[in-house]
């Protein structure tokens, strides 16, 4: 069976490694909801599975998918997960820590929560997440951290960034569709408090309708008042 790219990429990285583990997060970009990163974990059994293999060939960057096709490979995921073929969690930031520590600041720490929990959490894999070596930017290590986007500063793990990794890296990938999937239905549930701007359609993000609620509404306690001030002058 051919490998698809991400696959290839990941199997290139995962070479003297015990573990390959990608990160991402979804909502960076949103007036409205908590930003929440995904991680996802890849043992040596994943690859050496041709069946795990066959089934995340057509995993792709959760922003390329339809919702209809990103909740299919959601329950792929979820599969494999089940068989302990791999393992993946999400964490996240609220939006008053995203006001507090800006998006970036609140990017990072839903990005560690995301890998400390998959690493609390292994029942059958030990996970030693790589501490930052001041001679080095990747500590060796049992596990090769993969994040998408550019390295992270004052990170306390040894990673590696990979501009728009969601679409080159299937760690990544995972991690970036179980984000969006879990995130979407965050915003389900706050659409459900605050049903005067329809956070179940557009997830938080400024389209021009939910931009018009608020002016014509005032926020609510799900926006983000850094994100608001240009909006609302």
């Amino acid at each position: 069976m051919p490998l698809s790219a991400l696959q290839k990429h990941d199997i290139s990285y995962f070479s003297g490694n015990a573990y390959l583990l990608g990160i991402d997060e979804a909502g960076r970009g949103c007036l409205a909801g908590p930003v929440v990163a995904g991680a996802c974990v890849l043992p040596a059994i994943f690859f050496e599975n041709s069946d795990a293999l066959e089934l995340t060939a057509k995993i792709n960057d959760s922003k390329q998918l339809s919702a209809s096709a990103r909740a299919i490979q959601f329950e792929v995921i979820e599969s494999l997960k089940a068989a302990g073929l791999i393992d993946f969690v999400v964490a996240e930031a609220s939006v008053a820590e995203i006001d507090k520590y800006n998006i970036l600041g609140a990017s990072r720490l839903a990005m560690q929560r995301a890998a400390e929990l998959l690493a609390k959490r292994a029942s059958d894999w030990i996970l030693p997440l790589p501490a930052v070596d001041v001679d080095s930017s990747v500590s060796p290590s049992s596990i090769k951290l993969l994040i998408d986007g550019h390295p992270l500063r004052s990170w306390p793990y040894a990673h590696r960034g990979i501009v728009k990794g969601d679409g080159k890296s299937l760690a990544i990938a995972i991690a970036s569709i179980a984000a969006k999937q879990i995130r979407d239905k965050c915003m389900q549930e706050l659409a459900k408090q605050y049903p005067l701007y329809s956070l179940e359609k557009h997830k938080g993000y400024g389209t021009k309708w939910h931009c018009e609620a608020i002016l014509k509404y005032g926020p609510c306690a799900a926006h983000r008042a850094l994100f608001l001030r240009k909006l609302l002058g």
